[in-house]
C-alpha cells in the first residue's frame, strides 16, 4: 500500500459500522495441503510463461522503484529482484518464490480462520449449489 500500512491495520483502524451493513463471508478453498501447494506451483510457472520476469526487469529499470517499497517486496518480486541481481540462480529464485506464496497462503488460511461467520467451501463441494443455499439462508 502506499501508506506504508498493512491493509489489516487498516481494517482495524476503521469503525466498526464503517459498511452499514451484514455480510456474508464465503471463502473456497482446496481441501488438501499437496493440492494447494501444486496449485502454488502451477501458478508461478504460468506467471514465469506470461512474462513476469521481463515486468520484473522493466519495473527495475524505472528510477522511482526501490526494494524496500511495499510493492517492490511482494512475493514473488522479492524472489525475482534476488535473481535479476545475481543474488541467487533461477531455479533457486524459482523456489523461494513458491515457498514465500505458500507461507502467504498459510498466513491467509490462519486469518480466514479467525474471522468470525466464514463459511468453507471445500474444492471438492459443489460450489454453486452450496453458495447459493448460503445465501439464501443469510437472507
Amino acid at each position: 500500500l502506499l501508506s506504508g500500512q498493512c491493509i489489516t491495520d487498516l481494517w482495524h483502524a476503521q469503525p466498526k459500522s464503517a459498511f452499514g451493513y451484514r455480510s456474508l463471508k464465503l471463502v473456497r478453498a482446496p481441501s488438501r495441503r499437496d493440492e494447494l501447494h501444486r496449485r502454488i506451483a502451477r501458478r508461478f510457472e504460468e506467471m514465469l510463461s506470461a512474462g513476469f520476469e521481463d515486468e520484473v526487469r522493466r519495473l527495475w529499470q524505472r528510477t522511482d522503484l526501490h526494494p524496500e517499497l511495499p510493492s517492490m517486496r511482494c512475493v514473488g518480486y522479492r524472489q525475482m529482484l534476488y535473481y535479476l541481481n545475481g543474488q541467487c540462480s533461477f531455479d533457486e529464485m524459482k523456489e523461494r518464490a513458491i515457498i514465500a506464496t505458500r507461507q502467504l497462503a498459510k498466513r491467509q488460511y490462519t486469518w480466514l480462520r479467525a474471522e468470525p461467520d466464514c463459511l468453507w467451501i471445500q474444492d471438492d463441494e459443489p460450489v454453486l449449489g452450496r453458495a447459493l443455499s448460503a445465501v439464501v439462508n443469510w437472507l
